[in-house]
């Protein structure tokens, strides 16, 4: 029977704890699972953890990098146990690549910006891939949300000087493509309304990118605190003795603006 491990602190005893989960021994829904079917996990550990750090709770983000740290010893055992790769060449791998990568930190490369890291990474990581005269390609993991995959693809462009100047010049394309988007409504054509509001979020992406911030960051507060309101709406209804699903579209503009101002001191400005 395989034995707990007397130090939890040690990363060595969470491979050991996986190790016998899959074992002769273990347990039969571990020794069951593949890389394929372990994926959404690491998919849905990824964002939970992105949600932690959106609240800013210390012991729930603690909680989540070790769930997300669990998916990688788990595909790190199965390889191992498949005769491919191991926790060592995991470690190793993503080690080595930091070193080479950060010519920098570890070598005599002189860099003045973030900017210049980035680019330096870019070229990096083109050579070690064998690429550098191939046309330029996003790359982008087909999962990725498309919001992150719009950011990156400006931070890329970027590089080879496709870009905007100020975030002014991206804001006066939002509001080109407000106008193109307008436009297609009107013909009521599904397709060119598709395409046009394609090219409004891809231009709010990139606005958001000007403004140093992250659209998916962005838009996962706006989510959250539409909720909050949206409940509170509710809660409101219900003191005032309403049924919620009853409301009229006036009624219910009357109870966002209660919500939201009620909320008001709780968000920031």
């Amino acid at each position: 029977m395989p034995q707990a491990p007397e130090n939890y602190r040690e990363f060595s005893s969470l491979v050991s704890i996986v190790t016998a989960l899959r074992g002769p021994d273990g347990c039969p829904w571990d020794k069951e699972q593949t890389h394929k079917s372990l994926t959404r996990f690491a998919i849905e550990e990824a964002h939970e953890l992105a949600e932690a750090i959106d609240r800013d709770d210390n012991q729930e983000i603690c909680e989540e990098l070790g769930d997300l740290l669990l998916q990688v010893v788990l595909h790190a055992e199965i390889a191992r146990q498949e005769g491919r790769f191991d926790m060592a060449d995991v470690i190793a791998g993503i080690g080595e690549k930091m070193v080479r990568r950060h010519p920098h930190v570890f070598a005599d490369v002189k860099v003045k910006d973030s900017d210049e890291v980035l680019d330096n990474w870019g070229k990096i990581k083109a050579k070690e891939k064998g690429n550098e005269d191939d046309f330029i390609r996003f790359n982008l993991p087909a999962g990725l949300p498309a919001l992150i995959g719009a950011h990156k693809i400006g931070e890329k462009t970027k590089k080879w000087h496709f870009d905007w100047d100020r975030p002014e010049d991206v804001l006066a394309k939002v509001e080109e493509e407000i106008a193109e988007l307008k436009e297609a409504l009107a013909t009521r054509n599904s397709a060119e309304i598709e395409h046009e509001l394609g090219d409004l979020f891809f231009s709010l992406a990139q606005l958001s990118r000007h403004l140093n911030t992250e659209s998916e960051q962005v838009l996962r507060t706006t989510n959250a605190r539409f909720e909050k309101r949206f409940v509170q709406m509710q809660e409101f209804c219900r003191q005032d003795g309403k049924d919620f699903a009853q409301l009229d579209s006036e009624q219910m503009e009357e109870y966002w603006i209660r919500a939201k101002e009620h909320l008001k001191a709780d968000e920031p400005d």
